[in-house]
């Protein structure tokens, strides 16, 4: 073979290589975005203030656009148990992550409620939490009512037994860090 010949195979062999890449780029970052970026699906869609961690003591620059919050800069903190008053950063922590959350305004948790967080992603367990398939229950003082909520979503309901709180975890539970 000569040298020219050798040459141009190495060449042909470099740019398919780099063809192969640059595909495999693209498949995988259009499936990213999609999964992502989607503001299709059950509840009222808020527009994204991201999830950029701030350091300890750290405050936003401005104001959440959804109470409570559905995305925005926080300082990260972990949801360690369930049925607990989550503060904004460990909701918004948790958020990134996946998760769904089933915040209720009562001091106890219904019933109703533990049930379907059950039932959905299996007893509170914070690996579960950490790998964005827990449904977290959270007190929210000052809620009007019961509300689910995922990254840039909100869901208030009547009663802890309405389907559409099921309807709504189940889904968003299948598309992953919000």
């Amino acid at each position: 073979m000569s040298k020219k010949r050798g040459a141009v195979l190495v060449l042909m062999g470099l740019i398919l290589a780099a063809a192969g890449i640059l595909g495999l780029q693209i498949y995988l970052g259009d499936r990213d975005k999609a999964r992502i970026t989607s503001a299709a699906g059950p509840g009222k869609a808020y527009p994204s203030q991201g999830f950029r961690h701030l350091r300890p003591g750290e405050r936003p620059a401005v104001p959440y656009n959804s109470n409570p919050p559905t995305s925005g800069p926080h300082v990260p903190e972990e949801v360690k148990a369930d049925g607990a008053t989550l503060n904004d950063n460990q909701l918004l922590q948790a958020l990134e992550l996946g998760n769904v959350v089933l915040a209720y305004p009562q001091r106890t948790v219904p019933p109703a409620l533990r049930a379907l967080a059950k039932d959905i992603a299996g007893p509170f367990d914070p690996a579960l939490v950490d790998s964005g398939q827990a449904v977290i229950l959270a007190h929210r003082p000052g809620l009007r009512s019961i509300t689910a909520i995922y990254a840039r979503h909100l869901l208030p309901v009547a009663a802890p037994n309405d389907p559409a709180l099921g309807d709504f975890a189940r889904y968003w539970l299948d598309h992953g860090p919000g």
